[in-house]
């Protein structure tokens, strides 16, 4: 699938690995069950590492590694299911997580300013999603009216000048 980080497209430079195939050289992706199950055998790795979320999946399963991960991925199984916009947020705000939060699955061009104002970073999803729609996406919210991790100010804290 197509990967876009930074309002680009990326090279993806994690392997995502499953439960029981070896882990190869380099950054990888694991599950959230792979994770807890060999913990310590992938946080001394001397690679970059990341932990595939499921839906239901809270972040903080995570506990204080969530730090150490280079990316999390956030699971939509379907574009109805909003839980990964919590769990981003969460990440964000109360765990202080600052590195890569990446959507994967059924989301759409519609979401994408919302997810951004959350906290992902990075998107990989189908071949509708490209840097031009991100960009399109990102230019529809001009005023905000709820707080978000992006740091954007509301529209009453405009008026509040």
């Amino acid at each position: 699938m197509p990967l876009i980080k930074n309002g680009d497209w990326a090279d993806d430079e994690f392997a995502t690995v499953a439960d029981d195939a070896a882990l190869p050289e380099g950054a990888v992706i694991v599950s959230l069950a792979r994770f807890e199950k060999e913990r310590a055998a992938l946080l001394a790795r001397n690679a970059r590492l990341g932990v595939h979320l499921a839906a239901p999946q809270s972040p903080e399963a995570l506990g204080e590694d969530v730090h150490r991960l280079s990316v999390v991925v956030l699971d939509f199984p379907a574009f109805k299911d909003g839980r990964a916009f919590s769990w981003a947020r969460l990440l964000r705000t109360r765990l202080g997580y600052t590195g890569e939060i990446r959507a994967h699955g059924a989301f759409l061009v519609d979401q994408l300013a919302h997810m951004m104002r959350v906290g992902f970073t990075a998107f990989d999803g189908d071949a509708r999603i490209t840097p031009q729609a991100l960009a399109s996406a990102l230019g529809e919210i001009s005023y905000r009216y709820q707080p978000a991790p992006d740091g954007q100010k509301t529209i009453r804290q405009l008026r509040a000048r």
